[in-house]
């Protein structure tokens, strides 16, 4: 008996992901729109509402283990060793996930997705609500970070408008990596391994240079930015 609910979360967990993998195969072969909620659950050999006790909705089924970079960057900032800036593990999480998503999209299943993603205008404009939402958690974080930091003496603005506009800052840079990796990567690489290591490399230059152009508008690097938010948007563009 005490085993009881264990097994019922593996099971529920298993069915999540067989469902997902189906919508996906689906997604992905006939084209995001053209499949309903109702094909799915037929080939997954399963009711229609089981189907929605898992996913709101088709877009969360298409995105569903596609989307770390929504809370991982503030769960970087949040669980950081102590005396790490909040900037430098937000560094460090973005130099690691970009090799590892390099190394994803040069798979079959990288590139079926981002082909299923670009051929839909509905999953693009999904996409961009996720950025959003990336953003707000992003910015609570760093807000929670600076505040627990005892702030700046040098902070000329109110914390949560700089936090705001460097989680700004920093999604937007990491949306033009993410696209950059898949018009180059998934297309030209294939399987080729060395191929998938230098464009992982590549990516891994560019966010080091997003880094450092964040670091270059915000002298104090990991406690609140003496820079003034009006000044770090012109310098960043």
């Amino acid at each position: 008996m005490s085993d009881l609910p264990s097994r019922r979360v593996r099971k529920k967990a298993q069915n999540r992901a067989h469902i997902r993998q189906i919508a996906q195969s689906l997604f992905a072969e006939r084209g995001f729109e053209t499949v309903t909620i109702a094909d799915v659950a037929a080939t997954a050999g399963v009711a229609v509402q089981t189907v929605f006790n898992h996913f709101s909705s088709k877009e969360e089924l298409f995105f569903d283990g596609h989307t770390p970079w929504v809370a991982g960057p503030a769960e970087a900032v949040r669980s950081r060793p102590a005396g790490v800036a909040p900037l430098d593990a937000l560094h460090e999480y973005l130099t690691t996930r970009v090799g590892l998503h390099a190394h994803r999209l040069a798979t079959a299943d990288g590139r079926a997705f981002v082909a299923t993603l670009e051929a839909s205008p509905a999953l693009r404009a999904h996409e961009r609500e996720l950025h959003h939402e990336s953003m707000a958690f992003l910015a609570e974080a760093l807000q929670e970070a600076w505040d627990g930091d005892g702030g700046s003496p040098a902070l000329t603005e109110d914390p949560c408008t700089v936090a705001s506009v460097t989680a700004s800052v920093w999604l937007a840079a990491v949306r033009t990596l993410i696209r950059d990796q898949r018009r180059g990567l998934s297309e030209a690489t294939g399987h080729c391994p060395h191929g998938t290591e230098r464009g992982a490399a590549a990516a891994r230059a560019t966010a080091d240079r997003v880094f450092t152009g964040l670091v270059r508008a915000m002298p104090l690097a990991g406690a609140v930015p003496a820079t003034p938010a009006s000044a770090l948007l012109s310098r960043t563009g």
